[in-house]
Parts: structure tokens; sequence; C-alpha cells
């Protein structure tokens, strides 16, 4: 057994997560700002539906071995995303399903050697074909957090929030780090939601014994936090809430959202960890 199953399983969940949001959703809706600057909700849709198709194309390199872009250029993408951001919210669902559909029907049918074939996105480093179910998961799990539309980081599933923060490690740009250490503990209540952004902050730091510390990340501050909360700061979905400073009080230079705490450092510099198992392991991570 592999992770495939439950990659597939994971991917499967929130993918009907997703387009049961996009169904909620009016005209009015979709033009709305979305979390993301200069995109509306419209904008946030048709990227996922163009990032189900360029899987597409990385699969169909596995399965035939003939190299075919994840995407045609930068350009290109940019462009389609833009064609299709302001159409109705109907059009939006059917895109979204029909895409959904055609990369599951991919998934299913791959031959099990393809899984291990080398593919690669926009970015290095290539990667073996198996990871592409982590990439869409990615996808899927920020964008729909990004919709400002109910989802929230608070609704990440406990998988995705351990693979997510093992891979962000994996390629942690040290040179642009703001933080030298990271501290995770254990969460001792629900994690936040939007409606607690006006309450005092939780200070998860004075509360329990870090379960894991992260070390020689750079030069910065040391942050603590739940993996939840510590996951949504490093990657844009939220202004800090539930990270604290260690020792709590230290001086540093504010990020946008007041916290005190520094920015968080460039996330995603690369596309996968560079030392992924070629054929897909029983476990990831």
């Amino acid at each position: 057994m592999t992770v495939l199953p439950a990659l597939q399983a994971e991917l499967a969940s929130s993918t009907d997560q997703l387009l049961a949001t996009a169904a909620s959703l009016s005209d009015a809706d979709i033009t709305a700002p979305s979390l993301l600057p200069g995109w509306t909700r419209g904008h946030v849709l048709a990227h996922v539906v163009k990032n189900a198709d360029s899987h597409l194309n990385l699969l169909t390199w596995a399965r035939t071995g003939v190299k075919n872009p994840q995407y045609a250029s930068l350009q290109a993408r940019t462009a389609a995303i833009e064609a299709k951001a302001a159409q109705p919210a109907a059009r939006h669902l059917a895109d979204l399903e029909d895409g959904a559909a055609r990369l599951a029907a991919a998934v299913r049918d791959l031959p099990e050697q393809a899984w291990s074939a080398q593919v690669e996105g926009m970015r290095p480093p290539p990667h073996p074909a198996w990871y592409v179910l982590v990439r869409r998961l990615r996808e899927i799990g920020f964008h729909h957090v990004d919709l400002d539309a109910g989802y929230g980081p608070h609704d990440w599933p406990e998988a995705f929030v351990h693979r997510e923060l093992h891979d962000c490690l994996a390629a942690w740009p040290r040179e642009q780090s703001t933080v030298s250490e990271i501290h995770l503990v254990d969460p001792l209540h629900q994690a936040s939601t939007p409606a607690d952004h006006d309450k005092p902050r939780p200070s998860a730091g004075n509360a329990a014994e870090a379960t894991a510390r992260w070390r020689g990340l750079g030069s910065g501050p040391v942050v603590r936090g739940t993996p939840r909360d510590m996951l949504a700061w490093l990657t844009g979905r939220s202004d800090g809430w539930g990270v604290t400073l260690v020792p709590v009080g230290q001086s540093v230079k504010p990020g946008p959202g007041g916290t005190g705490l520094p920015e968080p450092p460039p996330w995603l510099t690369m596309t996968a960890p560079a030392d992924l198992p070629a054929t897909p392991p029983e476990g990831y991570p």
C-alpha cells in the first residue's frame, strides 16, 4: 500500500468542499474581492480551474513520457484567468466540476509505473508525478481560504497542515528568513475563526511546551504557535493570529497586521522538496 489512496481520498474530499462553497456564491459574490490583493473571487476560481488543467498536463507527461509543460507561459496563464474571472457564478461552478472530474479520471487511470515519472512545474526542481496530488491539494486548500467565503484555516484537515508544514521546512529560504526558530505547540483549544479576531489573542507560547522546534532558520526572532496557526501565518492566510514571539514582548518591527510579528519569510520558493522518493512512499511525509 502506498500513500496514493490516502492522497486521492483527501483530494476528493477537499474538492467536494470547494465545490460546495462555489455553489453557494451568487454572481455578486463572484465579483467581490478575495483575500488575494487585486483578485476577485472569480479570479481565484478561474485560477483553480486552470490549475486543474495544468496538472492534467503533468499527468499526461508522466503517462506518455513526452514533455508537456504545466503552463505554456506565465503570461498565458494570467490571460486565461482574466478572461474567465468575471463570468457568472454558474459558469464558474460548471468549470470547476468539469476540471475536477477530468483530473480525477486522469488520476484514476494513470498506470502504476507512471507515478514515478519525473515532471516539472514552472519552477525547479523536477519531482515525481505522485507529488502532483500534493500540489493539487495545496492549491485547493489555500485558495479555498482565499475565497473568504466561510472556509478558513480552522477547516484545514490535520493531514494537510502536517504535510504543508513539513514541505515548508524542507524548502525553507534561509537567506531570506525573517525568523531564527519556530516552536510548534499542541493546540489547547479549537482553532481560531474569523469571528474571534476582535478577541484577545491566545498566548499558546505560555500555555504549552513546544512539541517541535525548527532551528537554524536564519536571522530574526523566535516565534511560537500551534501548527495550524503557524501555517496560516507562514502562508499569508492570517496576520499572525495565535503566533507569538519568544520571549513574549520581544521588540521587532511590526508586520502588516500590527501584531508585533515580523513579515513571514517568502513561502513556496520551490515547487517541491528536492529529495522526494521517486516511487510513491507508504506515507508522506
